[in-house]
């Protein structure tokens, strides 16, 4: 049975912090009905952090029954993530990461990059790329040199204002820009409106 958004009241997202430009820009602008808590995403660092962080919030906000903003492997490879949404009782988005977020979920991101060639970049993800090429320019490249190239992805279309930032983590990787993929917000909407529709 369908039931119509306003007989449901706001839904509350549980998200990684990555997604707070977007998704405050989705609400402000109306096109999602929700409140949204934002954990820092700098707890990708380290999956413990995150899981215990994530368990934490779910806890504590349960009676709105929350929807989690966060990708199938942000915990791990061995299905981490489905087993705290099991033992919380909780839906998420279906995607594989932020990136296959951003595309509009559901392996989207394979179809771009399916054998794993790429690395993506984000105004978030560039803040964590920057932390990967501290060391000599030939310490870099070898940390990349299984990748063919970068491709941005520009969710907000303001990737422009990242240009310096990008070059330099071209130049410091050995990666070239691939492709710049503008995505704009209806993939992330559309992943994010399917699971308050399963949350309910």
């Amino acid at each position: 049975m369908n039931v119509r958004r306003e007989e449901m009241g706001k839904s509350l997202l549980i998200s990684c912090g990555i997604f707070q430009p977007e998704i405050e820009k989705l609400i402000a602008r109306g096109e999602i009905k929700a409140d949204a808590i934002f954990l820092n995403k700098y707890l990708h660092l380290d999956h413990r952090k995150l899981h215990d962080s994530l368990k934490a919030s779910l806890k504590k906000h349960r009676i709105r029954k929350p929807v989690v903003i966060y990708g199938d492997l942000c915990l791990g490879f061995n299905n981490e993530m489905h087993s705290l949404m099991a033992e919380c009782g909780t839906i998420k988005v279906e995607g594989l990461n932020c990136i296959d977020c951003l595309l509009g979920g559901q392996g989207k991101l394979l179809d771009v990059d399916p054998d794993h060639h790429f690395f993506f970049l984000t105004p978030a993800f560039i803040e964590f790329s920057e932390r990967l090429i501290t060391g000599t320019k030939d310490e870099n490249r070898h940390r990349f040199n299984m990748l063919k190239g970068i491709i941005i992805v520009d969710s907000l279309n303001n990737m422009e204002l990242y240009r310096d930032r990008i070059e330099h983590f071209s130049k410091q990787s050995g990666l070239p820009v691939k492709d710049h993929l503008v995505v704009g917000l209806s993939g992330l909407k559309n992943v994010i409106e399917d699971a308050i529709q399963r949350s309910y």
